[in-house]
């Protein structure tokens, strides 16, 4: 589930600004799992820490490169870490984005009544 994957895909993330302004930046992703992605900015950006984002592929990709729900259309995406600053333009490197989508059930279906409930007396 959290197996890294190489990769050079073009992507786009859009995300409103503090004043909410609808931003976007060309973004590259370098690797990425079924629950976060590390991209890089093609442009000058600058997106604060824990700022919601959506990621979108700009182009189909072969099967098995990326995480079904990349392929799928946007994700809702949260910045929790930024890469280190370019010295020429203070802005920095590249983002990891956290990847907003419901986990893999380990139970194929599971309703509450098939689970086991802890019952405090």
């Amino acid at each position: 589930m959290g197996d890294r994957k190489k990769v050079c895909v073009p992507a786009r993330l859009t995300w409103r600004d503090a004043s909410g302004t609808l931003r976007f930046v060309s973004v590259v992703m370098r690797d990425v799992s079924d629950l976060d992605a590390f991209v890089e900015c093609q442009v000058p950006a600058s997106i604060p820490l824990y700022r919601l984002v959506h990621l979108q592929v700009e182009r189909p990709v072969r099967d098995g490169e990326l995480p079904v729900v990349l392929q799928e259309g946007k994700v809702l995406s949260a910045v929790y870490r930024v890469g280190p600053f370019k010295s020429a333009t203070g802005t920095p490197m590249g983002y990891a984005l956290r990847l907003l989508v419901e986990p893999k059930s380990n139970a194929g279906s599971s309703s509450v009544s098939d689970r086991a409930l802890a019952v405090a007396n």
